[in-house]
């Protein structure tokens, strides 16, 4: 009876015993195995998964969908005439260029003067039909308004407001014009005269381009046009606009570096 008693004390310190023993064996293999490198008979095999990275939609090239439009004279044509639209926009041009020529000179020659409208009564008056231009010399420009006396005062207000930088002076019926020095004020009010002639001129031949688009409108619904043909000529009105104010705008630059002094 003693005997099993002791027993059954002894067997589980013995259990224990053999567990500690065993942790102290497999950490002395862990030590072991850190400091002398994997076993040549212990295979490691790591297995990588590929992944794929897809571009988030703002970092994908946009392409350009700019469609290139063409004029095709025959479509348009069919619609309006496309003759008259041209003319039109030409003569915008044509008017800028004079306007240049007339008003925008950084000396007043006998041209520009001649060339003067002037406003009388609701009428229009081109000077060098009303008085007699000379240079009286190089420096001196003279009016003589004898055969028109009543009209002298609205030319003084057509030269003061001519943009010429001229001061005319009255004498009796002459009026004298003495050519002013150019300065650096006269070229920089001259190339911002340029700038509001040119809007002007673009503002015009945008208004011609949208009576012709407003034309279109007008026929798609009295003549059953598609909205693909309409918008096809929309396109190319828009085009021919675009082509006419351009060489309005050649004309800005060109006369903008001529005021001031630019050689090309």
């Amino acid at each position: 009876m003693n005997f099993l008693l002791r027993s059954s004390r002894i067997v589980p310190h013995i259990e224990r015993s053999l567990i500690n023993q065993t942790k102290l064996r497999c950490q002395s293999s862990i030590v072991h195995l850190v400091q002398t490198g994997p076993s040549p008979y212990l295979s490691i095999s790591v297995h990588i998964q590929p992944t794929r990275s897809y571009a988030k939609g703002r970092d994908k090239p946009k392409e350009k969908g700019k469609k290139k439009v063409l004029v095709n004279e025959s479509q348009l044509e069919e619609v309006i005439n496309i003759s008259s639209l041209r003319e039109q926009m030409m003569t915008v041009v044509e008017n800028l260029k004079e306007d240049f020529i007339k008003n925008l000179s950084l000396r007043s020659s006998t041209g520009s003067i001649e060339s003067l409208k002037v406003q009388f009564e609701d009428e229009e008056y081109v000077l060098q039909d009303l008085a007699q231009i000379s240079r009286k010399n190089p420096k001196t420009l003279v009016i003589n308004m004898s055969s028109f006396p009543q009209l002298i005062p609205v030319t003084l207000k057509a030269l003061a407001d001519s943009g010429m930088n001229v001061n005319p002076q009255q004498e009796g019926t002459t009026i004298i014009i003495p050519i002013p020095k150019v300065t650096k004020e006269h070229r920089e009010s001259l190339i911002k005269n340029a700038k509001g002639l040119f809007i002007k001129c673009k503002n015009n031949i945008r208004d011609i381009q949208n009576k012709y688009i407003k034309t279109v409108k007008n026929k798609e619904k009295s003549e059953g046009l598609s909205q693909d043909d309409v918008h096809s000529i929309n396109d190319q009105l828009k085009l021919i606009g675009d082509q006419y104010i351009e060489q309005a705008e050649k004309m800005l630059n060109d006369k903008q570096q001529e005021l001031k002094g630019d050689s090309k």
